[in-house]
Formats: structure tokens, C-alpha cells, sequence
């Protein structure tokens, strides 16, 4: 694993590594994250929906977010790598001033612990997920 600095030289609190329930990249808490801590602040690129119809066709289907009506938004920045569960430690909002993706603890993650998010945004659902967000083992796009 590889601890990882934001661009403004600040430690960030965890480490790309291999999610030991899903056997693929993911972000482990590299230090005690605590609740309600934001853990991540990406970027995002924003997509007109219309588009949506070419973007599905490439790996960055598994990556993008309903922005709203109009936009998908992808994440430029460690969120992409935020993996999916039903009983997620830490949830995902918007900030549209901003044209940013938030993660934010919902209780305190361990060091070691995988940092997980429910992809229904809402962190309580159990809605099925579009079935190639959760085919953790084929990350080819066709």
C-alpha cells in the first residue's frame, strides 16, 4: 500500500490498497478516521447526460455519478476508488458550488479498515445497484 499526500502537501487518511472482501483496489484507513471526518474532496468533471450513451461504452461507466438532471460527474481524485456496500462506513454528498464530490466518515473507521460507500448514495438503501458497479472482477469495458 502507498500512503498518498493531496496536491497541497497534506496527509490524507488512508492508502490505495487491496480490499481484502473484494480482492480489488479500494482505500484503507491508514490512521483512526473519525466520524463525520471528511476523508476526501474530489473534483469532479462534469458530462451532459445526453453523452451518457457514449460513456457507458468505456471502463469509466463503473466511475461516474448522477450529478443531476442535466450532468454525470466523474471524480478526479481518490473517490473513484471508494468501493460499494450495503453497510458503508462513510457516504458521499455534492457540493454544486464547488463541482465537488465530499466523503465523509459516518462512524469512526480503524486503520485497516476499507473505506466503503453506499453507490445509492443514500447510506441506509438497499436498492440494486446497476449490475456492473458491483462485477468487482471485470473492470473491462466491453
Amino acid at each position: 500500500m502507498t500512503k498518498h499526500t493531496s496536491s497541497s502537501g497534506i496527509n490524507l487518511p488512508f492508502m490505495v490498497g487491496l480490499s481484502k472482501k473484494l480482492g480489488i483496489r479500494g482505500l484503507i484507513a491508514s490512521r483512526t478516521i473519525k466520524k463525520h471526518e471528511i476523508i476526501e474532496r474530489c473534483p469532479v468533471l462534469l458530462s451532459p447526460i445526453k453523452d451518457d450513451q457514449y460513456l457507458t461504452k468505456t471502463v469509466m461507466n463503473k466511475y461516474y455519478y448522477e450529478w443531476n438532471s442535466r450532468y454525470t460527474a466523474i471524480a478526479i481524485g481518490y473517490g473513484g476508488l471508494i468501493n460499494h456496500s450495503f453497510e458503508p462506513n462513510a457516504r458521499y454528498c455534492f457540493n454544486y458550488r464547488t463541482r465537488e464530490l465530499i466523503f465523509k466518515a459516518l462512524r469512526a473507521i480503524d486503520p485497516g479498515e476499507e473505506i466503503l460507500i453506499n453507490y445509492n448514495y443514500l447510506p441506509n438503501s438497499k436498492e440494486q445497484v446497476r449490475p456492473e458497479l458491483v462485477d468487482y472482477n471485470s473492470h473491462d469495458p466491453t
